[in-house]
């Protein structure tokens, strides 16, 4: 279960080289972190991911609220969907 942490690591590592992460590469990590059971750096991720200017796509937004639902945090996974949808994009099954 310790992969979220070496995509963590891995972002960071981008980063001090001078690397901008893309939204696939923060996608990728927000995955780990959902396979991990780590719903609150699903959050912190994406917060990140728009704080550099980037766009969450679908896949970004349904991996962080299935991140929420495993960690049984309704209440935030409702208000990503809400937040999708209010950015023009469909939600999905995945």
């Amino acid at each position: 279960g310790g992969q979220w942490e070496k995509a963590l690591a891995l972002l960071d590592e981008l980063r001090s080289r001078g690397f901008e992460p893309d939204v696939i590469t923060y996608n990728t990590i927000i995955s780990a972190c959902e396979k991990g059971g780590q719903w609150a750096k699903t959050l912190v991720l994406l917060n990140d991911l728009r704080s550099s200017g980037l766009k969450p796509n679908v896949i970004t937004y349904s991996t962080a609220m299935s991140a929420c639902k495993k960690g049984g945090q309704w209440e935030k996974a409702l208000a990503l969907m809400d937040e999708l949808q209010s950015i023009g994009l469909e939600p999905n099954v995945i």
